[in-house]
């Protein structure tokens, strides 16, 4: 593609499609049993949430899931099983700059200090080289964040959590279904926490689990999870109010009778976007699929690239987007540098730059499995012309 020394066209944009960021899959066999469950008067904690725990274990090959109210209680839980392994109030837990805010949040709501660490822009995910030099005395743990469903570099947070005798909590919101090195992301790490918000391939509209392998983590996430409470009435943590009810579990078990359909649907649409993104590489980054890596996809990212050698910036971009028709969301913001909510922390702009570069220039839109190849093309057709119109010709 060359840029128009001559004046940029100026092209109307009218929307011929609508490609909306998310969805929801609620099933025949999810509201019979919504409706079974109304029907039996018993709403909370009863034997589709169990069944619904059983079932997520099974699919992603762990022995334990623990159902919660969302995905932000699921990272909370997940830290504060730490107090029963010797961490203590104040504690740190590094996790990437650059995620929904939501991973900062459950830390400090656990009662631990955040350390963020930058990312890399070609991932999203914590910069592997960066996490050592964030490690303390104090520190318990890291939480890497599998952004836009695809995995961290496991392997060094593995190495670096042996080496300091920490505990790896695995941010999995968005990485349902991915896959690292053939294992499965949600089974590598000590503990792992998942949305079931609306947006995600297994929903229960809102809702969150926390999966484990280790039993004495599994046993302290079923206690935090109602108030701390042991037995019929011992209320031996500090703990949440965070129960996952029957009727959202309801949901998540028809989202499961047809995971490997949502899985497939998406996975056809983002390597389908990747691919026919590529002419566009010149002007966006995208999210791409390593050789050692499966996406579990939740949206498809682009960032425009850097400087004068794209010619047009992402707001521009994203406002053409919105006329044709193509819902979008901003790539999520450097948490301890663009969040006022943690201006506490006394960070400033710079100190995070690659996080920050990603929200500045990133976007992102839904590839979910309610939308198909033909409004696909059209997303690539409406790039195209938004490319004409700042005078950029392929």
């Amino acid at each position: 593609m060359t840029i128009d020394s001559g004046k940029s066209a100026s092209l109307s944009v009218k929307a011929r499609y609508k490609v909306p960021f998310g969805t929801v899959s609620v099933t025949p066999e999810a509201r019979r049993l919504i409706n079974q469950a109304l029907d039996s008067n018993w709403l909370t904690r009863g034997k589709f949430v169990q069944e619904f725990e059983e079932k997520f274990a099974a699919l992603f090959g762990v022995k334990h899931a623990v159902a919660v109210s969302s995905g932000t209680d699921a990272d909370a839980l997940a830290c504060a099983v730490l107090y029963d392994f010797g961490a203590k109030r104040g504690d740190e837990i590094i996790v990437p700059a650059l995620s929904f805010v939501a991973t900062g949040n459950a830390v400090l709501q656990a009662g631990f200090t955040p350390v963020f660490v930058d990312v890399r822009r070609e991932t999203l995910n914590i910069d592997p080289d960066e996490i050592e030099r964030a490690v303390t005395s104090r520190t318990r743990g890291i939480m890497p964040v599998h952004l836009m469903g695809k995995p961290a570099e496991m392997d060094v947070v593995l190495r670096i959590a042996k080496k300091y005798k920490l505990y790896v909590i695995e941010d999995a919101a968005e990485a349902h279904g991915a896959e690292y090195k053939g294992k499965k992301i949600g089974a590598i790490g000590d503990m792992a926490a998942f949305s079931l918000y609306a947006a995600h391939i297994v929903t229960t509209i809102e809702g969150g689990i926390t999966v484990t392998n280790n039993p004495a983590m599994a046993e302290a996430l079923r206690s935090l999870r109602n108030h701390g409470i042991v037995g019929k009435f011992e209320f031996r943590r500090i703990g949440f109010s965070a129960k996952m009810h029957e009727i959202e579990a309801a949901v998540g078990l028809g989202n499961i009778g047809i995971f490997k359909e949502i899985l497939e649907k998406r996975r056809r649409n983002l390597l389908y976007l990747i691919e026919k993104f590529r002419k566009f590489q010149e002007y966006f980054l995208t999210i791409q699929e390593g050789p050692q890596e499966k996406i579990g996809p939740h949206a498809f990212s682009i960032i425009v690239r850097e400087g004068e050698r794209a010619g047009f910036t992402k707001d521009e971009y994203v406002a053409y987007l919105d006329k044709a028709g193509v819902d979008s969301r901003n790539l999520f913001y450097s948490i301890p540098t663009q969040c006022p909510s943690y201006a506490f922390l006394g960070k400033r702009l710079g100190d995070f730059p690659e996080a920050e570069y990603c929200s500045n220039h990133g976007t992102h839109i839904g590839i979910h499995q309610d939308i198909e190849l033909d409004q696909l093309d059209y997303v690539v057709e409406v790039t195209e012309n938004f490319l004409k119109s700042k005078g950029i010709k392929s």
